[in-house]
């Protein structure tokens, strides 16, 4: 291949895509002497000392020339470590030497360098910029030399050619962005270094380290949808590569074969990407789709084979096999669709772009080519000089920093006054398009998301039902309760004294206490309900509004008067619209005069003057802060045309507002803004009230359940002592002895129970003295058949439980303290210790099935989802919840 083209490479690659890639050729040059001229500079300049003592980075900057000119390593990385080095360099050498035509300046050098694609074409500068760009395109020569020596048949080997591509792509990048330009405006340049090309090897590096990628994800085996993505990324890449190659100056630049090479490599991933989206496709059972994406991929390979001549034969066997791919999957799903689908296939013109992913990006040069701490002529630098510099960059920074407060007040001006005269709002509400204040946007859209009003009347229903299912148990509780006391009146009245055990209103004085504690706290509970129903039906009106979908729709609307006398109304509604927009591009103006300003102030470097002049600065910095004045009277003029037109717009306003009554508009869309704030006040206060009326009745449900289960086992155990009485009143009115008796009734409300078979020992039926009065013996080894809990006091109750929770002076739920409970207060008795009377549990699974079976009457069981635990848990709120 001649040294006008590309090198290529190749290596196996996936059955439907292939890795043939390219590389360039570096640029030649001409053997130059910069040792003489630059130590003659020296030794004039400053002096014959100097230029002894800075021999060795003159030898070592002519060895560096050396080096490039005749090639004496062809090694990739090293010519790469060669011309980093030698940029460097150049970088001290520019801040340094004053190379130029000029008579005062070095000019005995001129520097040649050959196009590296039209190598019969040549440029010359006197001038370091055109040695710079040289350099610049060479190592990303090299670079891209050192991706194409890789083996990509390995996953590794793809790896490091990827980001030996990136750092190529970075080179050229930083060629185009600090080199292109200043070589550009030279006495003669080639296209090789200009921005056009410098931009499309860029893209082109790109795309072949997204080559490099999208064969790695192949390899671990992606899914098509990210295979996709970097396929179609690669495929944008290689069409912006070819998009800057055939239009001038890069057409009739390069060799046919590159054209071909990168508009075959285009349509290869594009058609590449809508296979692999295809698969995606039919996974989803989108078949239309997938139609479509097929049939696109396949026409854009048979367009490109169009113009193929020239290109490699691997990339064109690539290119038949991904059509075979295509064509099957085509074939397949066209009869998929006829015989199950029927869908109707889009046509490919009307599909949404495809989804790219870049993977790569051009790495930044910055720290790889900073010369900042080469230590290469440092002393050329006199202190004189480097003063003069940071006085020159305090002047600059002071025009900027003056000019860029100019812009911001400018701006901070226009949004000042047209807030004050309601603009642009009024001209969108003549439009329809009214909007709420941020705030209260937000606050309107979570009250929508909550609910809104209309979603009050379900959680009234949950408050409505809860407290049915409190009453049903308490209810039931009761009766337990009552069953059983009617229950031993009866016996008591049948038996007479000789029925001893104690009534059972004396032992059941602490769980009637509590019952009649929660039908208080279910009392106010209902007031409350009402109170807050009673405040949703008062409200709905004013809360009605929060319903509006879209909320913006309940603002009123500003119309055109409804007689007009001249029918100008259009008129001034254009001209105050004509004038806003001319507003905005004073505004975008002002933007791009900061931007400006920042990049004036980046490419302001002084030094190499301020190195070669004798004397005063002050006529240097009088010419070169010059530089700026003209932005300044733009800036200037920028600021006073907004003021004018700011003049201008309060007057259009002033007819406008009068036309359309704005000031009426303004008050009646406050009005509404303060109803809305109103309305999500009272929601919000509503909503917090149910809140609490929920987390009231759920806690209490819990609370009656537990004493529920109190009641029941205590029924329970006087079931078991009622029998065993029955059987001893009986055996007693029969004349039967009972001499075998182990226990009797005790003073201190002890039962009897059903005595030891012969075969057993006795056991003392003594109960210790702390045992209180009164208290059964206990029938289950592990605890007592109800346990008297620590009631804690809320306010607003003198109970237990507060209806909502801790009442507020504003609450619905607040109400003044309860009446004293039908009974005193109890004092806390001591816990009976257990008892085995009966050395058995009163009843099997007492805890469980029994209770389960006779505790709930038919159809009493509350209905979901009350039935469930709850999820509020109240710590240290008394002895409802001990477990």
């Amino acid at each position: 291949m001649s040294t006008s083209s590309p090198t290529t490479g190749s290596s196996a690659g996936s059955p439907a895509t292939t890795n043939i890639m390219l590389a360039i050729f570096e640029k030649k040059t001409s053997s130059i002497d910069l040792y003489r001229p630059l130590r003659n500079f020296i030794s004039l300049t400053y002096s014959e000392r100097e230029a002894i003592n800075l021999e060795d980075d003159l030898l070592t900057l002519k060895q560096l020339r050396s080096d490039i000119e005749r090639v004496t390593d062809p090694t990739p990385s090293t010519r790469r470590d060669l011309f980093i080095n030698y940029f460097k360099a150049l970088c001290l050498v520019e801040t340094r030497f004053p190379i130029s035509p000029d008579k005062d300046h070095i000019n005995t050098l001129t520097f040649l360098w050959y196009d590296a694609f039209k190598t019969k074409q040549k440029a010359s500068q006197q001038n370091i910029h055109l040695e710079k760009a040289a350099v610049l395109f060479n190592l990303g020569a090299v670079y891209s030399q050192i991706g194409l020596s890789f083996d990509r048949t390995t996953v590794e080997g793809r790896r490091q050619a990827s980001h030996a591509f990136i750092t190529a792509a970075g080179a050229f990048a930083y060629l185009r962005d600090n080199a292109s330009t200043k070589a550009s405006m030279g006495s003669s340049t080639t296209v090789d270094v200009g921005l056009e090309c410098a931009g499309m090897l860029e893209r082109l590096m790109l795309a072949q380290a997204q080559e490099c990628v999208f064969e790695n994800t192949i390899a671990k085996g992606s899914t098509p949808g990210v295979c996709a993505k970097i396929s179609r990324q690669a495929g944008l890449y290689y069409e912006e590569a070819l998009a800057a190659l055939i239009v001038a100056p890069l057409k009739d630049h390069f060799d046919k074969g590159w054209i071909s090479h990168v508009q075959l490599k285009a349509a290869l991933f594009y058609a590449e990407a809508c296979y692999r989206y295809s698969l995606e496709l039919h996974e989803k059972e989108e078949i239309a789709e997938e139609i479509a994406r097929l049939k696109s991929g396949i026409s854009a390979l048979t367009e490109a084979k169009k113009s193929s001549r020239g290109a490699a034969a691997q990339l064109l066997d690539a290119m038949t096999k991904l059509e075979a791919n295509l064509n099957r999957n085509l074939e397949r799903a066209m009869k998929e669709n006829d015989r199950v689908y029927l869908m109707r296939v889009p046509s490919p013109s009307s599909l949404p772009p495809l989804p790219a992913f870049s993977m790569v990006k051009p790495m930044s040069m910055n720290e790889v080519l900073d010369a900042s701490k080469e230590k290469m002529f440092a002393s050329l630098v006199p202190d004189s000089s480097a003063k003069a510099l940071s006085r020159y960059t305090e002047m600059v920074d002071n025009v900027i920093r003056t000019q860029a407060e100019r812009l911001q007040q400018g701006s901070e001006l226009t949004r000042v006054r047209l807030k004050e005269m309601d603009l642009p709002d009024s001209i969108l509400a003549l439009e329809g398009n009214m909007t709420l204040p941020t705030d209260l946007k937000e606050d309107v859209e979570a009250v929508q998301i909550s609910g809104g009003p209309a979603g009050l009347e379900a959680e009234l229903q949950q408050l409505r039902d809860l407290k049915r299912v409190n009453q049903e148990l308490l209810v039931q509780t009761e009766e337990l309760l009552q069953k059983e006391a009617t229950e031993d009146a009866q016996f008591r009245s049948q038996f007479g004294t000789r029925w001893t055990r104690p009534q059972s209103s004396t032992l059941t004085k602490n769980l009637l206490d509590r019952l009649n504690r929660f039908a208080g706290n279910l009392k106010q509970a209902a007031e409350s309900d009402a109170r807050i129903e009673r405040s949703v039906r008062d409200n709905a009106a004013l809360m009605s509004i929060l319903d509006r979908r879209p909320i913006e729709s309940a603002l009123p609307t500003l119309a055109k008067p409804i007689m007009s006398l001249d029918a100008t109304e259009d008129a001034i509604v254009g001209g105050l619209k004509q004038s806003l927009r001319q507003l905005e591009t004073l505004g975008a103006q002002r933007a791009g005069l900061e931007d400006m300003l920042k990049e004036m102030k980046r490419k302001d470097d002084i030094l190499p003057k301020l190195m070669t002049i004798t004397g005063s600065y002050e006529d240097l910095f009088r010419k070169e802060i010059s530089k700026y004045d003209r932005i300044c009277e733009d800036i200037a003029h920028n600021i006073e045309a907004q003021e004018q037109l700011l003049y201008q717009i309060q007057a259009q306003n002033e007819e406008f507002s009068a036309i359309f009554n704005l000031e009426d508009y303004k008050a009646s869309r406050e009005k509404c803004y303060k109803q809305i704030q109103a309305a999500i006040a009272k929601y919000r206060e509503i909503k917090e009230n149910i809140n609490e009326g929920l987390k009231f009745y759920v806690t209490l449900q819990d609370a009656i359940t537990n004493v529920k289960q109190q009641c029941s086992d205590f029924v329970m155990t006087r079931n078991i002592q009622c029998r065993e009485m029955i059987d001893d009143v009986q055996r007693h009115m029969a004349g039967l002895s009972f001499q075998d008796r182990k226990t009797s009734v005790s003073y201190d409300g002890s039962y009897p129970s059903v005595g030891p078979p012969p075969h057993q020992t006795p056991r003392s039926t003594a109960l210790p003295q702390t045992e209180p009065p009164n208290t059964p013996p206990m029938p289950h080894p592990q605890s007592p058949y109800y346990r008297p809990p620590e009631q804690p006091t809320m306010p607003g109750y003198g109970h237990p439980l507060p209806p909502y929770g801790t009442p507020q002076q504003s609450h619905p739920y607040h109400a003044p303290p309860a009446p004293p409970a039908p009974y005193p207060p109890q004092h806390p008795q001591q816990q009976p210790l257990p008892s085995h009377e009966y050395g058995q549990p009163a009843y099997p699974g007492w805890r469980g099935p029994y209770y389960n079976a006779h505790g709930q009457q038919p159809g009493s069981q509350p209905r979901p989802p009350y039935t469930i635990p709850s999820p509020y848990t109240y710590p240290n709120q008394g002895g409802y919840y001990k477990q």
